[in-house]
C-alpha cells in the first residue's frame, strides 16, 4: 500500500478507500512521471509536490461533493482533478468522469492513463467553448482547477448551472478580485471552501432559481 497515496487522501479528508484505489493513484503518478520528461505534462516544480499538493488537492472534491458520481472536468491537463476523481470513483458502478482537454498531447496521456488504470473516464479533445454548448451527457458536478479567470468559467458553465448542476472550482487567494469582474453575480450562489491542502479555495458555484 502506498503511504504517499494514503497520506494524500488523509490530508484531503477522504477516508475509507480500498487498497485498489490507492494502487490506481500510485500507478497514475508513476505514469505521469514516465511521460513528463518527453511530453512536459506538468512543470518540473510540480513533481516534488505531486502527492502533497496536486493529488490531495484534487481528492478534496469528493469530500465536498461525496454523492456526485458523474463529473465533467474542464481543462483536465495532466489529470488534476479529473483523473484523480475517476480513480477514486472507479469502484462505483454508476460513476463516470468526462475530461475536456484542448491539447492533443495531454488528451493522449489522459486516454492512456484511463486505459491502464481501468477507470471510468472519457476524454474529449477540443476547446471548451466548442464542446460545452452541445453537451448532453449526464453530469452531477463540474470541476476545473487553475484553468481560467472567473468570468470565463462562469460563461462556460452557466448553461449547466442553470440545469441545477453545481461547479467546484479550484481558485487562488485572489478569487474576490476575479469575482468582481463577473457580470450579474447576483444570479449565482457561491460558497468558498478553504482548501485543506494549501493556500487557495475551492469555490462551490450554483445558479439561483429564476422566478
Amino acid at each position: 500500500m502506498s503511504s504517499e497515496a494514503a497520506g494524500a487522501l488523509r490530508d484531503a479528508g477522504v477516508a475509507d478507500v480500498s487498497r485498489e484505489t490507492l494502487d490506481r493513484l500510485e500507478r497514475f503518478v508513476e505514469l505521469l512521471k514516465a511521460w513528463n520528461p518527453v511530453h512536459n505534462l506538468v512543470g518540473p516544480a510540480a513533481l516534488p509536490a505531486i502527492w502533497t499538493r496536486h493529488v490531495a488537492d484534487s481528492a478534496e472534491l469528493l469530500r465536498l461533493a461525496p454523492t456526485a458520481c458523474r463529473w465533467l472536468d474542464l481543462g483536465s491537463g495532466a489529470g488534476f482533478p479529473g483523473l484523480v476523481v475517476a480513480a477514486l470513483l472507479a469502484e462505483r458502478a454508476d460513476a463516470g468522469v468526462d475530461l475536456v482537454e484542448a491539447s492533443a498531447t495531454k488528451a493522449a496521456f489522459l486516454r492512456e492513463a484511463a486505459r491502464r488504470l481501468d477507470v471510468p473516464a472519457t476524454v474529449h479533445c477540443g476547446r471548451i467553448e466548442r464542446i460545452l454548448p452541445a453537451w448532453d451527457r449526464p453530469v452531477d458536478a463540474v470541476s476545473a482547477r487553475a484553468l481560467a479567470p472567473m468570468p470565463k468559467l462562469v460563461a462556460w458553465t452557466t448553461p449547466l448551472l442553470k440545469r441545477g448542476v453545481p461547479a467546484y472550482l479550484h481558485k487562488g487567494l485572489d478569487f474576490d478580485a476575479e469575482w468582481r469582474q463577473v457580470a450579474h453575480p447576483e444570479r449565482f450562489d457561491l460558497v468558498k471552501h478553504e482548501s485543506r491542502i494549501g493556500p487557495g479555495l475551492i469555490v462551490e458555484l450554483r445558479a439561483r432559481p429564476t422566478t
